[in-house]
């Protein structure tokens, strides 16, 4: 990949975060991530009014922040990166009415990014991947196995036919009681219980590229129904963790066959749980497969692989004129 030679400011607002970065090809200088979870933490969920209001509070303070920590003047900056699709459509409006007013103030070249190729090709921030590779792209709103022949040119070779693995992990904490986020809440949970304590479905039948949670968020929801006050919390979320991270590795590892491929990268939000690295690492070590994860910060939401793309496109000679729309749904 060839990248700008100038810092690319990168946005972010997809969904619940507002993030801006600083970014020169693969050197990040600052990656600033002004969080919305204690906001949404009261309905257990993201309102997505509430998400596009706060980051409209967020955006400018955040982009600020992004180029002190970057100690960065505003007319340093090379080109602006923003994400437009998939996600919260009020809140993708607010990042990239802010960077088309950057854009057209500063006379710099605008560039609107797939927030799903700025999780895809997150891994090349800090690793020389081998193409082609397997990519599994889990996150809250997205449970893909996509083949990456080159940077620009995917193939999806499997998703999830009803929830995103994030989503499931949101739900079953709320039934467990257990809060809000629910991935990093599941996670806290199940150190301290078993993990073969409950056996949970594991969707779809094998062999399969496809994933399927929508069964294990209602045999979650039996289960506590069932066994009442007498439900073992931490083991349930051990359970319903465990039952997760194998469907998603044994799922990468079927692909990898499939496709021949010898490499897997692991990246979006979900690709922070600790047990999932651990599973998947452990299938392609006995496989012989190398696997690539990015640093955790670049698992969730983050401005950074946007200014990383951004930087990457930009480079080629791609530009986004004032008319670039905001799209909830898109495919790589």
């Amino acid at each position: 990949m060839t990248y700008l030679s100038g810092p690319v400011l990168g946005i972010e607002t997809s969904c619940d975060e507002t993030s801006a970065a600083v970014v020169t090809g693969r050197t990040i200088h600052s990656n600033v991530v002004t969080s919305q979870a204690d906001l949404h933490l009261r309905w257990g969920g993201i309102v997505p009014e509430a998400a596009a209001r706060k980051h409209a509070e967020a955006l400018i303070p955040t982009i600020r922040e992004s180029l002190t920590i970057a100690d960065c003047d505003i007319r340093e900056i090379a080109g602006i990166a923003v994400t437009n699709r998939p996600g919260l459509v009020g809140a993708l409006s607010v990042g990239v009415t802010g960077a088309k007013a950057l854009s057209w103030a500063l006379e710099l070249p605008l560039i609107a990014v797939n927030h799903l190729e700025g999780h895809v090709l997150s891994s090349a921030i800090a690793d020389e991947v081998p193409t082609p590779h397997i990519c599994l792209l889990v996150s809250g709103g997205h449970t893909e196995l996509i083949e990456v022949v080159q940077p620009g040119e995917y193939n999806q070779i499997g998703r999830t036919i009803d929830d995103a693995a994030g989503e499931a992990f949101d739900k079953a904490a709320r039934v467990l009681g257990l809060g809000y986020p629910g991935g990093p809440a599941i996670e806290r949970a199940a150190r301290q219980g078993d993990p073969s304590r409950y056996s949970l479905p594991r969707g779809l039948q094998d062999p399969t590229s496809d994933f399927s949670f929508a069964g294990l968020k209602t045999a979650v929801r039996r289960l506590v129904e069932s066994e009442g006050e007498s439900l073992d919390v931490p083991s349930a979320a051990a359970s319903f963790q465990e039952t997760i991270a194998a469907v998603l590795t044994d799922r990468t590892i079927y692909a990898c066959r499939e496709r021949g491929s010898m490499a897997v990268t692991l990246v979006g939000g979900v690709a922070a749980n600790s047990r999932l690295r651990e599973c998947l690492a452990a299938k392609c070590l006995a496989h012989g497969l190398a696997l690539y994860v990015p640093a955790i910060d670049l698992c969730t939401d983050n401005a950074a692989m946007i200014a990383h793309v951004g930087s990457w496109r930009l480079a080629l000679g791609e530009r986004s004129g004032a008319d670039s729309d905001v799209e909830a749904v898109s495919l790589l």
